[in-house]
């Protein structure tokens, strides 16, 4: 799910790919699995830019993801938000 950079353990994350993953998750009741598979992916990840956070407005899906991003901090990581999306090459 995650394109991590091995060398810097950093992670771009477009919010609008990740919540629709999630409203997919919702629909095939795979809800759970869905975060814990984020969950594992991030346990490598020292730096994560989430990008285009408008797509955060959801306050269920805030409650769910938070957490994670709480986890990354607690181990001396940083999270970073951008409203900007992430730019497409």
């Amino acid at each position: 799910m995650l394109a991590v950079n091995r060398r810097t353990r950093s992670v771009e994350l477009s919010c609008e790919r990740l919540y629709m993953n999630y409203c997919d998750s919702q629909l095939d009741n795979t809800t759970q699995e869905f975060f814990e598979r984020l969950e594992s992916e991030l346990r490598v990840v020292d730096d994560l830019h989430l990008m285009d956070t408008a797509w955060l407005a959801s306050a269920e899906f805030r409650e769910r993801l938070e957490p994670l991003l709480n986890s990354i901090r607690a181990r001396g990581g940083r999270v970073t938000r951008s409203t900007e999306p992430i730019k497409k090459i």
